[in-house]
Formats: C-alpha cells, structure tokens, sequence
C-alpha cells in the first residue's frame, strides 16, 4: 500500500510539472499573439496615413513623380507581405516602405510653403508617432519572440512542445540600413562672399 501512494505521488507531481511546462509555453504563447495583434494594428494605422501624406505632398511639389511612385508601390508591397502574417517576410517590405518615407519628408523640406501647411504638420506629427509606436511594439514582440523559443527550445519542455506541436515564431528583424539613425542637417549654406568694393579714388591734387 505503501509503495502504491508512493507511485501515485510522483505520477501527481509529475502531471504537475507537465502541466506547469505547457501553461508556462501557453501563456508565452498568447503574450507574443498579442504582441503581434499591437504590431499589426500600428501598420494598418500607417498604411492609412501615408496615401494622405502622398496627396498633401503631391500638391505642392506635383513635379516630383518619382518619389510618389515609389512611396506608392512601396506601401502596396508592404500590404501584399502583410497579408502572409509571417514577420521574415514583411520585415524587408516594412523596411522599404520605411525608407521610402522619409524620401518622400525629405522632399517636403524643400517647399516652405508645405512645411507650414497645418495638414501636413498634423500628418507627418501622426506618422511619427506611428512610426514610433511600430518600433516599440516590434521590439516587445521580439522581446516575447526570444522568451517564448527559449522556452521551448530547453530541455524537458522541448520534449512535450514537439509532442504537442508548438512551433517557434519568426523574429520582426529590422535590416542593417535601418538600424542606424539618419542624420539630417538643417543648417543653410553660407552664401559667398560679397566681393570687396574698390578702392576709392585718390583726391585731386
């Protein structure tokens, strides 16, 4: 009798620990879902601002096809990739669209009069918050991402992950050019110099 409750003791704490493993990796789990549902709400929110930007943009400096284009094609790039819901493949079309953007606010600095337009302050102002919010979360997700594969790549939880069939998720990765902040410089060419004036004639004897 002994040797039964014994069994039944270390079969109980066993399921226990079993159970413990696998709430552990549902709830890391759940985290980095929701991690994502935050990325993905910020970048509908941007793809909603930029065509608005493009516009105001395109009003003032209509001369500028290029830069629209890309911008354009950029963004509908970006909602192709996101559309597959796999971060390793949206995180190169995010980029560009990224970079494609700031071309497009480069842009802006050369006409004054956009740069004092209330519409467009409020939407670049909107935009950078975006921007700012889209970072954050990707790097909360990634945060999660670490935590969660950690977890199910030690030993003994990976034994029942595997049985169970969890599956690791894909880093949010940002690409080399993006990592390094742009420098902008605001400072206005000195103009050149003003030539000396000649001397002034010698008086009269």
């Amino acid at each position: 009798m002994t040797v039964l409750v014994i069994v039944l003791i270390i079969v109980v704490l066993i399921a226990l620990y079993v159970a413990y493993r696998f709430n552990r990796l549902i709830r890391l789990r759940t985290r980095t879902q929701e991690a994502w549902s935050d990325i993905d709400v910020e970048l509908k929110r941007r793809y909603d601002l930029i065509p608005n930007l493009v516009n105001t943009v395109q009003g003032y400096a209509a001369h500028e096809r290029g830069v629209f284009e890309a911008v354009t094609a950029a963004r509908t790039n970006a909602l192709a990739a996101s559309k597959t819901g796999d971060p390793s493949a949206m995180a190169g079309a995010e980029d560009a669209l990224t970079g494609s953007t700031r071309q497009l606010l480069a842009v802006a600095e050369n006409y004054p009069q956009l740069k004092a337009s209330e519409l467009f302050l409020n939407l670049q102002e909107q935009l950078t918050t975006t921007e700012d919010k889209v970072e954050f979360s990707r790097r909360f997700y990634n945060g999660n991402v670490r935590d969660f594969n950690t977890a199910l790549q030690t030993f003994p939880t990976s034994i029942f992950g595997q049985i169970m069939h969890f599956q690791p998720f894909a880093f949010f990765a940002v690409a080399d050019s993006e990592r390094a902040a742009p420098t902008v410089s605001f400072t206005p060419t000195a103009p050149p110099a003003a030539a000396p004036p000649p001397p002034a004639a010698a008086p009269p004897a």
